[in-house]
C-alpha cells in the first residue's frame, strides 16, 4: 500500500481526480452543513458530498465559497434526487442544483437511486450534462451488481463512481471486485455504521493497539482498499478526529480480521430488491 494522505487522489475511468477522503452531509442541518464544510475545507478536506434530497447544498455551497480555496481544489459531489428522474427533469435538476450552489459545474453527479424504469433516461440526461460540462464526471449510487450490469449493456458511459454503504459490517466484496474489473471507483456511505458497532469489542482490541479510536480504524480499513470514504460529522473534534487517520496503516494479518467482520448490516437503504 502506498502512502496515503489527506490529500490522496484516485483518477476515475474518465481522468478526472477524486480526493480519496471526503465529507458526507446527510442529515446535516442547514445551519450545521455550512460551519461543518468550513471546518473541514480549513483542515485538510477537500470532498464535499451533498445531494438534492438533502436539502443543504446552499449551505455546501456557501462554505465553497467563503472558505478562499480555488474552486478547482475542492470536489464537489451532488445527486439526482428520485423526484427529478426523468430526461428532461434530470438535465433541469442540476441547473437548480447549481444555483442552489451558486457554482458553475459540480465535478462529480451522481444517480441517487436506480428508479425503475427511468434510470435509463436518467442516465442519458446526465451523459449529455457531461458533454455539456456543468458536470466534471458522473455515476450512480446505491446501484447493485445488476444495476450496473444492466447499465453497462445499454449505454458507452460507464459509470465513474458507484455510491454505496460499505464497511467491515458490510463488506460487499463482489461488488468492490466487479467495479474494479469495470473501472468504476466505489465510495463508501456510512462508514461508521451511523456508531452502531463502535462499540464492538474486537474492533475495540484493534483500535488499541494503534492507539486509535474504533472510527478511525474503520476509516483506516476502507482508506487502504481504496475506496473513497465520507464520513459525516457536524461536530467540529469528531472532524478533526475522522481526519486523524493518516499517520499509521493497518497491517495485512489486522485488514484480513477486519474483513472478516461482515455481517451484512445496512444502516440505510437496501437496494438489493430493487428491480
Amino acid at each position: 500500500m502506498t502512502e496515503i494522505g489527506i490529500d490522496k487522489m484516485v483518477k476515475l475511468n474518465n481522468g478526472v481526480e477524486m480526493p480519496l477522503f471526503g465529507l458526507g452531509t446527510y442529515q446535516a442541518s442547514r445551519k450545521g452543513t455550512e460551519e461543518a464544510v468550513l471546518h473541514a475545507l480549513e483542515i485538510g478536506y477537500r470532498l464535499i458530498d451533498t445531494a438534492q434530497m438533502y436539502g443543504n447544498e446552499r449551505e455546501v455551497g456557501n462554505a465553497v465559497r467563503k472558505s478562499g480555496i480555488p474552486r478547482e481544489e475542492i470536489f464537489v459531489t451532488t445527486k439526482l434526487d428520485n423526484s427529478n428522474h426523468g430526461y428532461e427533469r434530470a438535465l433541469a435538476s442540476l441547473e437548480t442544483s447549481l444555483e442552489l450552489l451558486g457554482l458553475s459545474y459540480v465535478d462529480l453527479f451522481l444517480i441517487h437511486w436506480p428508479v425503475e424504469g427511468l434510470r435509463g433516461e436518467s442516465w442519458r440526461a446526465l451523459e449529455k450534462l457531461l458533454e455539456e460540462g456543468t458536470c466534471r464526471s458522473i455515476g450512480v449510487s446505491n446501484y447493485t451488481i445488476g444495476h450496473l450490469s444492466e447499465l453497462r449493456g445499454s449505454s458507452s458511459t460507464m459509470p465513474a463512481v458507484n455510491q454505496v454503504e460499505f464497511s467491515p459490517y458490510l463488506y460487499q466484496k463482489d461488488l468492490l471486485e466487479f467495479c474494479r474489473s469495470n473501472s468504476i471507483q466505489l465510495e463508501g456511505y456510512s462508514p461508521l455504521t451511523k456508531r452502531e458497532n463502535l462499540g464492538d469489542p474486537a474492533l475495540g482490541q484493534i483500535a488499541s493497539k494503534y492507539s486509535k479510536t474504533p472510527a478511525q480504524i474503520l476509516l483506516r480499513w476502507a482508506l487502504q482498499k481504496e475506496i473513497v470514504t465520507i464520513p459525516k460529522s457536524t461536530n467540529r473534534e469528531r472532524l478533526e478526529e475522522n481526519a486523524d487517520i493518516f499517520d499509521f496503516e493497518i497491517p495485512q494479518e489486522d485488514m484480513a480480521a477486519l474483513d472478516s467482520f461482515n455481517i451484512d448490516l445496512r444502516t440505510s437503504w437496501d437496494p438489493t430488491t430493487a428491480p
